[in-house]
């Protein structure tokens, strides 16, 4: 699996397009389109799916245009669906956690709430993209109407539970760019809040954003 890393729109969202055999998976499709298509034509890759790590807007900006070009259909967890704002019949909601095949590739969605209630992380291999649920050093907010601090605690402590080995796709390049990188164990050793989340539950909460 090759993963390209493309930094769009003001907030300096990822999008990531993991390709194998000359297919491809988009995550987090969002703001400039044309790059993403660019990207794709000039490697000759096949877009056979859509993931989205959760509903907020910049995230999916302009995804349901890509989506119609490739008659594609959203992956979404189902509590994220209507904060999407994606008309339905582009998404295709799921439940939960669960494991699929996907660009001939076992897939893992891995159902982390916190940051919203939809939120996922995507295990594949020995990558996990983690959308606004865990960046280097930090965590995604949680002063939502649809966060939970006490379920970002919890996705941590999952996440803490990978292969330390395993490499880790943020949602936003804050102070990255397309070559930078953390992995599950570098954050357990070095992100406060990982640590908090997992030995301290009142300074986890004190240090929320």
């Amino acid at each position: 699996m090759k993963i390209r890393t493309l930094i769009l729109g003001e907030m300096l969202n990822c999008t990531y397009i993991a390709e194998n055999n000359g297919r491809a998976l988009i995550i987090d499709p969002s703001w400039q389109m044309d790059n993403i298509y660019c990207v794709l034509e000039e490697n000759k890759l096949t877009p056979q799916a859509v993931i989205f790590t959760h509903g907020h807007f910049d995230h999916l900006q302009g995804a349901a245009q890509l989506l119609k070009k490739y008659n594609l259909k959203g992956y979404i967890e189902e509590n994220d669906v209507l904060l999407s704002g994606i008309q339905p019949d582009l998404l295709q909601p799921f439940k939960g956690d669960f494991k699929t095949n996907i660009i001939g590739l076992p897939v893992e969605f891995m159902h982390t709430p916190g940051h919203t209630k939809g939120s996922i992380c995507i295990k594949i291999e020995d990558a996990v993209f983690t959308g606004d649920t865990l960046f280097a050093g930090a965590c995604g907010r949680t002063d939502f109407e649809e966060s939970d601090p006490a379920q970002m605690q919890k996705s941590l402590i999952r996440l803490a539970g990978l292969p330390p080995e395993t490499k880790v796709y943020s949602g936003h390049a804050y102070g990255q760019d397309e070559n930078s990188g953390t992995t599950i164990g570098c954050e357990i050793k070095n992100n406060p809040f990982m640590k908090l989340a997992v030995s301290d539950t009142k300074a986890f909460e004190d240090m929320l954003p």
